[in-house]
């Protein structure tokens, strides 16, 4: 019996990050568009300045959390312990 073929992931990793990054350039676009639309809802430099600093921020934050998941779970001190006895 001839097992069957894996599909090619390096292939489906692209495809997925090309789709990713499309749906978050239209997402980008229609958000600009609605707010457009809102009318007098302009907002000061010191408020592009906020928010700016806010989503890196958040970002900075997010990235280094799941970094230290990772590094945890790797280095193996996410395993089952002696209770805190060495």
């Amino acid at each position: 019996m001839n097992p069957m073929p894996q599909p090619r992931t390096g292939k489906w990793i692209w495809i997925g990050a090309a789709a990713g990054i499309a749906f978050a350039i239209v997402v980008i676009v229609l958000m600009a568009s609605f707010w457009a639309g809102l009318g007098d809802a302009g907002m000061s430099a010191a408020g592009w300045v906020a928010l700016v600093l806010g989503v890196v921020v958040t970002l900075a934050l997010g990235i280094g959390l799941m970094a230290l998941v990772f590094i945890s779970n790797r280095r193996g001190f996410d395993e089952p312990g002696s209770g805190g006895k060495r």
